[in-house]
């Protein structure tokens, strides 16, 4: 059986902005075909950053959501009954080591732990994937690469990665921008003006400076580029900063009524 790999290309690039040597270190390990663990909090840019790079590699990329009631089939495949009987369905894995795609598993610590083993064969020498359902084992294509990225921030000791499986990837580590490049993407993204950019920027820094003092999350860059949106669309900055950046994130009285002071103290008018 062919696949055509021509679906799951990205044609247009993707504004990425970097931040520091991330994409000559994706590339280099993508050169060696290393698994990579993406690492750093909500909405800073990994999934976007995950595109980019298929783009340009000019690779396939299959993107995965997991969640908690994702299962191994799910992932490898399963037999679906047809008219003719029953056949064989490649899941999204499997897919992609056949047609040497790019595999992002996104928040792979909300999948269920004997979900995640078995993306284990796969990141190491032997660069397989077994599928005991169809008693077939599947040798990746030499394009193949496995990306798996969470958000250490947002663990418990319930929702963790095990050290069997950290250990078999290399690691970039992300985090929010720096306020003028943050400022510079959320104006590109949205076409907002500079100044308004800006102050949703520095109302986001106020915001993370709460994490852990009642906070989750801080406010993240994709929360600024939906309150930039809204006022691009326009939608008052005050208002627009309640409904993008504080209740999304809190339902907390008093960290509510923080987030919008500080809104206002920026959007005074």
């Amino acid at each position: 059986m062919t696949h055509d790999s021509e679906p799951y290309k990205i044609h247009q690039p993707p504004f990425y902005q970097p931040q520091a040597d991330e994409v000559a270190l994706y590339e280099a390990a993508y050169a060696a075909r290393l698994p990579v663990m993406i690492k750093g909090p909500t909405g800073c840019g990994k999934s976007r950053f995950v595109e980019y790079m298929a783009w340009k590699l000019d690779r396939p990329l299959l993107t995965v959501a997991c969640n908690e009631d994702m299962t191994a089939s799910d992932l490898v495949g399963r037999f679906l009954l047809d008219p003719q009987g029953t056949r064989w369905q490649d899941g999204p894995l499997t897919l992609a080591a056949r047609i040497g795609a790019i595999c992002y598993l996104d928040e792979i610590v909300e999948a269920r732990k004997d979900t995640t083993v078995v993306i284990h064969p796969l990141t190491d020498y032997r660069r397989t994937l077994p599928l005991d359902k169809k008693g077939e084992l599947i040798q990746a294509h030499p394009d193949f690469q496995l990306v798996i990225s969470f958000n250490p921030g947002y663990q418990s000791l319930m929702k963790d990665l095990k050290q069997s499986t950290k250990q078999r990837f290399a690691a970039l580590e992300f985090d929010y921008a720096d306020a003028a490049t943050e400022t510079a993407i959320v104006a590109q993204e949205t076409g907002a003006d500079a100044d308004t950019c800006d102050k949703l920027v520095q109302i986001a820094h106020r915001a993370r400076n709460l994490k852990g003092h009642g906070l989750e999350e801080g406010v993240s860059t994709r929360l600024l580029v939906y309150a930039a949106q809204l006022i691009v669309q326009g939608i008052a900055p005050r208002a627009a900063g309640r409904m993008a950046l504080s209740r999304p994130i809190t339902d907390d009285a008093d960290i509510r009524d923080t987030l919008d002071n500080a809104i206002d103290t920026f959007f005074d008018v």
